[in-house]
C-alpha cells in the first residue's frame, strides 16, 4: 500500500466516528448529511496538514475537487445519489493515488458484504431491532453510506498495520 502507516494512523481516530456516523445514517434516512462530509474534509485539511508532506497535502486537496466534479456528473446522470458523491469527494483525499487499484477491490469486497448482510437483516427478524429504518423500506434501493464508510476504515487499517 502506498498510504504511509503514520499517516493512516494519524487519520484513523478521526475518521472512524465519522465513517459509522455515516453509515448508521444512511441506513437510517438514507441520507448522507453534508455535516458528515464538511467533517471528514475538515479532518484531512486540519490533520492533513500534520500528517503528510506540504506537496502530497496539496495533490490529495486536488483529489477531493477531481472526485466531487465526476459525482457532480454522475450524480446529474443519476448514477449516484448526491450524498455518495460528496462522501467520496470527502473521502478521497485520505487514498495515495498509487492506492486507487488496492482501494476498488476492498470497496468491492466490503460492498459485497454490506449488501449481503442489510438484505438478510432486512428480510429477518433482526429488522425489529431499527424498525423505522428508512433502507428497509426503499425496495431495490441500498444505502451506499453502509459500504463506503466501512471502506474508508478498512483502508486506514490496512494502512496502519502495513507499516506495524
Amino acid at each position: 500500500m502506498a498510504i504511509e502507516a503514520a499517516a493512516a494512523l494519524w487519520f484513523l481516530p478521526f475518521v472512524v466516528p465519522v465513517c459509522l456516523y455515516v453509515a448508521w445514517s444512511d441506513l437510517a434516512t438514507m441520507k448522507i448529511p453534508n455535516m458528515a462530509n464538511l467533517a471528514l474534509a475538515g479532518i484531512f485539511v486540519a490533520v492533513g496538514l500534520l500528517a503528510l508532506p506540504l506537496e502530497d497535502y496539496a495533490w490529495r486537496l486536488a483529489q477531493l475537487g477531481l472526485v466531487l466534479l465526476a459525482g457532480i456528473v454522475l450524480n446529474a446522470a443519476g448514477a449516484m445519489g448526491a450524498g455518495d458523491a460528496k462522501f467520496l469527494a470527502a473521502a478521497a483525499p485520505f487514498v495515495a493515488p498509487g492506492d486507487a487499484l488496492t482501494l476498488m477491490f476492498l470497496f468491492s469486497a466490503v460492498l459485497l458484504a454490506a449488501f449481503v448482510a442489510h438484505r438478510a437483516a432486512r428480510a429477518t427478524p433482526l429488522r425489529r431491532l431499527a424498525p423505522d429504518w428508512e433502507s428497509w423500506t426503499r425496495g431495490r434501493d441500498f444505502p451506499m453510506g453502509l459500504a463506503l464508510g466501512p471502506t474508508l476504515i478498512a483502508y486506514l487499517a490496512l494502512g496502519a498495520l502495513h507499516g506495524a
